[in-house]
């Protein structure tokens, strides 16, 4: 498991281009079978990714987060990406076709990931936050998550926002975890852009063609920086940072939270005069 210390808002204005992506971007998240781990000192979040063409499970270093397997003192929250695909909790299997989702919570041990086609492997993105109480397994598609609408063509930034788990649908301890669907012809996937101190944001971009980029802007709203972003990268968001993209073609990504709350609308939303 791959760790990352938290940068203070100072010390990440003077970094350069690969300092900033060694710092906040994760480019290798879906290589093969054993499962990629990153653990993050922003609310103590670990991001993950497994694109299985065999049965695949959680391999961890009890060292780095105290506990004899992952979801001890932990809840997870899975999107398949990919093809389809099965997780085993525990003995329960759970057909996870593209784009669906799953909420594992805290005390399950035994976690198997699968492809149906290894030719089509699924990809499942992971993020796991501490957890002090117990909430039950469960799935939801990206039908089953009502849409919300905002932005608008003309500011190209026309967008559907689709909870996953939040406090009213799927109950967790602290993660948030949803999905973002940009209109055609929209670029812009937050702008004007905001922030929010009491949560941290993770941001995986996908849906993206091989040539096309996400530019993920972020730090302070005085000292604003960009990452490269490509297919099946995510990007790391402190509390003190604004978190906003705009792409050169189209593309989806999932966005997840941690912290104090999980008030979807706790923003402290920045006037473009403000951006520099």
């Amino acid at each position: 498991m791959e760790v990352r210390h938290a940068i203070h808002p100072d010390h990440a204005a003077l970094l350069d281009t690969d300092d900033l992506r060694e710092q906040f971007l994760i480019e290798d998240l879906f290589t093969g079978d054993v499962p990629k781990l990153v653990y993050t000192f922003y609310d103590r979040l670990i991001v993950g990714g497994v694109k299985p063409a065999g049965p695949a499970e959680f391999d961890i270093d009890p060292a780095v987060i105290g506990a004899e397997y992952l979801l001890e003192r932990r809840e997870m929250g899975v999107i398949n990406i990919g093809g389809p695909g099965s997780i085993l909790v525990e003995g329960n299997k759970i057909d996870m076709t593209s784009r669906d989702g799953l909420y594992v919570g805290k005390g399950n041990r035994n976690i198997v990931f699968a492809s149906d086609d290894a030719a089509n492997p699924a990809r499942y993105y992971i993020l796991s936050a501490p957890a002090h109480t117990e909430y039950p397994l469960q799935k939801i598609s990206f039908d089953e998550a009502e849409p919300m609408e905002l932005g608008a063509l003309e500011n190209a930034n026309k967008r559907a926002i689709r909870k996953y788990i939040h406090p009213d649908g799927i109950k967790s301890c602290q993660l948030v975890m949803g999905m973002t669907t940009l209109a055609t012809g929209s670029i812009w996937n937050t702008m004007p852009p905001h922030s929010h101190q009491r949560r941290m944001e993770a941001y995986l971009y996908f849906d993206m063609q091989d040539d096309d980029i996400v530019f993920h802007f972020m730090g302070e709203a005085s000292e604003t920086r960009h990452l490269v972003v490509r297919e099946g990268q995510a990007a790391l968001s402190p509390s003190w940072s604004i978190h906003a993209g705009a792409g050169t073609g189209s593309y989806t990504f999932i966005w997840g939270m941690a912290g104090e709350n999980q008030a979807f609308t706790d923003m402290d939303h920045i006037p473009m005069s403000e951006i520099r």
